[in-house]
């Protein structure tokens, strides 16, 4: 299964080097992406990044999920942003896994994806999900092919939701023993 990690300038670093990380470890083929205008970002807490591909120099439809990370990009780009919710959006039409954590769902909460449906976000996020129901005590989880986490200290449950939904619980129990969860 292959899928796309999107980083942004001041991305979390932990909601997107560890998930990274912990997908690859678990068989997963993660190709990065920025929708930036170079391959280089810099990440919440000054890591330099280079992304394995420009978003408009791939095709998304050969992808089977995406993930979303969190930090403080989102609070500055959200309101206007196109291209995430386009995205987004076009892996639900396809009923594709789309995963996101900390402030990252509320990308999917914008898009109108989490109408109805069960998540979990960073606090003060579920202001963009009016529609849907918002489960603070949740770390991760998950509603159909839509999982929510709720932040850095819940990157091993979220993690382990997609995982789980992707490879089978006997993948996760894997995981969780090789990184000794």
């Amino acid at each position: 299964m292959k899928g796309l990690l999107v980083l942004s300038h001041n991305v979390e670093d932990g909601e997107a080097l560890t998930t990274r990380a912990l997908l690859k470890r678990a068989g997963l083929d993660i190709t990065t992406i920025t929708y930036e205008k170079t391959p280089e970002i810099t990440t919440a807490f000054g890591l330099t990044v280079k992304v394995d591909h420009l978003a408009q120099d791939i095709d998304s439809s050969l992808y089977d999920f995406v993930v979303i990370p969190g930090g403080r990009y989102v609070g500055m780009i959200v309101d206007h942003d196109q291209h995430i919710k386009k995205l987004v959006q076009s892996f639900a039409k396809q009923q594709k896994v789309i995963a996101a954590i900390c402030a990252g769902p509320r990308f999917l909460g914008q898009a109108g994806l989490l109408d109805g449906k069960h998540y979990t976000a960073y606090r003060g996020s579920e202001k963009d999900m009016p529609k849907g129901y918002y489960h603070p005590e949740k770390k991760a989880l998950r509603d159909g092919n839509i999982i929510t986490a709720r932040g850095a200290g819940a990157v091993y449950e979220f993690v382990d939701e997609i995982v789980k939904h992707l490879l089978g619980e006997d993948q996760a129990k894997a995981l969780r023993e090789n990184i000794f969860y």
